[in-house]
């Protein structure tokens, strides 16, 4: 498979970030996910979560990379809540669950699609047998709340990469208790160049019937799930690594592998303790990227609890349009933890393709779970398959002023978990939803636009 070309440029890594949604709000839904549970019923601050999100998109738009995003997700979502078995009006569904079922009005009204690193699995067309981009939506089937998630993902995915002569569009892999998939949150991709045929590497926390895994927290993604998507993909086998997740990060609050590795073009940067037999990924790694280099902070340097507490490898690892050297893109976090600053700084003084650090305020994503790495989905793109996404998804300054001002207009600078109740919440929600897709030019692309 030759490097991707066209004679206008080679291929990049775009980013796709999820924007926040208006009922962004701490549930707690996630176990194993710690600042989640730490900060479960706490008011959130919907407004600034979306400009955090929506600032550190323009940020990396100005560094000059690829920015694009995905649309937020319909919250409250009463088709939930009527399989859930209430009927009615819409104030009586929200009046009944909240009195009934509160942890299933949560589940309706969850701020989770906001990471869009869960969003999907992102095969590049170098890697493809047919030579198209392949997206696979996670099923996200291990919670429940995430698991209401694949079918708007899918439909939004269509929406903003069309066109069949370049991409390729799968359902998700069917749920169950074996076949839980977490989409790129437990994926990398390594390679000489972006354009190239790369290895991909697919981190898994539990296989097959085995019980061998985490003693605390679940393992959420699974091997057949992972290997299913490579076939789906059309992915060579000879450059696919299966590489299982260490359960002591598991335990120690690593709920998806991107929160203690990232990775970018030939390099993983990675916590020691991050997989089972890292010395045995590597090295399968090599044999399909010859130039592979892995960058590991010592878990002497860096415990896996300020790993997990800063989110230092929940990062973003980019190539900066005339930087020399690679870029860590690091929430606020991992600059306030003085063990976790100065092994950075090793980092970037080290021996090794990481030279600068930048930090981002995503402070409302953080409380809830997720930083930088969390809310991005990854999709190489050459020049053609570029040209072919739909433009209304990718950021420019115009987007960006327009996306600000919509966001200041619908959400509130507050929300409770009471709150979430409120006919008037799903009222605003409506209204931000309907103004989303006429900025967008999408047409009816939520389900309550689309109930006859």
């Amino acid at each position: 498979m030759a490097q991707q070309q066209d004679g206008t440029g080679l291929a990049v890594e775009a980013n796709f970030d999820g924007i926040v949604g208006n009922t962004h709000n701490y549930a707690g839904l996630s176990p194993g996910n710690l600042a989640s549970a730490r900060h479960a019923q706490k008011p959130s601050h919907p407004r600034a979560a979306a400009r955090q999100g929506l600032a550190k998109m323009k940020r990396l738009h100005d560094l000059g990379l690829v920015q694009g995003f995905l649309p937020p997700h319909e919250r409250p979502h009463l088709p939930t809540l009527h399989a859930f078995g209430f009927t009615g009006k819409a104030a009586d569904v929200l009046a009944r669950a909240a009195k009934d079922a509160p942890a299933l009005l949560a589940i309706a009204c969850s701020a989770s699609p906001m990471w869009a690193a869960n969003a999907a699995t992102v095969s590049p067309s170098a890697d493809s047998a047919d030579g198209r981009v392949h997206f696979t939506p996670a099923n996200l089937a291990s919670m429940a709340h995430r698991a209401i998630e694949p079918a708007f993902t899918g439909r939004a995915l269509r929406t903003i990469f069309a066109d069949d002569a370049h991409f390729a569009h799968h359902p998700p892999v069917p749920a169950g208790n074996r076949f839980g998939d977490e989409g790129a949150a437990n994926y990398d991709r390594l390679c000489s160049a972006h354009g190239e045929a790369g290895a991909a590497l697919f981190v898994y926390g539990r296989a097959g019937g085995d019980e061998a895994g985490p003693t605390r927290h679940p393992a959420r993604q699974a091997l057949e799930a992972s290997a299913a998507v490579a076939r789906a993909h059309g992915l060579d086998p000879a450059r696919v690594v299966y590489a299982r997740q260490n359960p002591v990060a598991i335990d120690a609050g690593a709920f998806h592998n991107d929160v203690v590795s990232v990775a970018n073009r030939h390099v993983l940067f990675s916590h020691e303790q991050a997989l089972a037999d890292p010395a045995a990924v590597a090295e399968a790694l090599r044999a399909v990227v010859p130039a592979f280099e892995v960058v590991t902070v010592p878990a002497a340097q860096v415990s896996l609890e300020d790993a997990v507490g800063s989110y230092l490898f929940n990062s973003q690892l980019v190539d900066i349009p005339g930087r020399e050297g690679m870029t860590l893109v690091l929430p606020e976090e991992s600059r306030e933890n003085p063990r976790v600053l100065a092994a950075l700084e090793a980092v970037r003084d080290g021996d090794n393709p990481i030279a600068h650090l930048e930090f981002v305020d995503v402070r409302q994503s953080m409380d809830n779970g997720g930083g930088p790495a969390c809310l991005r989905l990854r999709v190489v793109l050459t020049p053609a398959e570029r040209a072919a996404v739909n433009p209304a998804f990718l950021l420019d300054d115009a987007r960006y002023d327009a996306l600000c001002t919509w966001v200041d207009r619908h959400y509130r600078e507050t929300l409770t978990p009471a709150d979430l109740a409120d006919p008037a919440l799903l009222d605003e929600t409506y209204a931000a939803l309907d103004d989303l897709t006429a900025l967008l030019g999408t047409g009816a692309l939520y389900d309550f636009q689309r109930a006859p």
